[in-house]
């Protein structure tokens, strides 16, 4: 009797802690389409669980997803990889509404350098 009360209590746990581990969805990103874009980093959020680029694109504001911190850490990103005012270049998986914005897919940094977003 004591085990089934056990196993019992780590089933209502682990059912527990499922929403924890739940994630939004990825489908508001059309993932069939890479776009392109160049501007000025208006904002750049090194937050979890996703870090955020909103970029200045003559004039329009378009705000990126980007992956975990600790992801993007592995990928060579830092702290201050980005700042205000610097010009980049994004290469991006679109919103499927038409807003501007997406999911951050590269970065190509003032010298040159590419680095991955997810």
């Amino acid at each position: 009797m004591r085990a089934k009360k056990f196993v019992a209590a780590m089933v209502l746990g682990l059912l527990g802690v499922t929403p924890a581990l739940a994630h939004h969805s990825f489908a508001m990103f059309d993932q069939t389409k890479i776009q392109q874009a160049t501007g000025s980093v208006s904002q750049f959020r090194w937050t979890n669980p996703h870090s955020f680029v909103v970029l200045d694109v003559k004039g329009t504001k378009y705000v990126l997803e980007c992956n975990s911190t600790n992801m993007m850490s592995r990928a060579g990103w830092k702290v201050n990889t980005i700042k205000a005012g610097d010009k980049i270049g994004i290469a991006y998986y679109p919103l499927r509404n038409g807003q501007p914005g997406g999911m951050l897919k590269t970065v190509t940094l003032p010298g040159g350098k590419t680095l991955s977003a997810w």
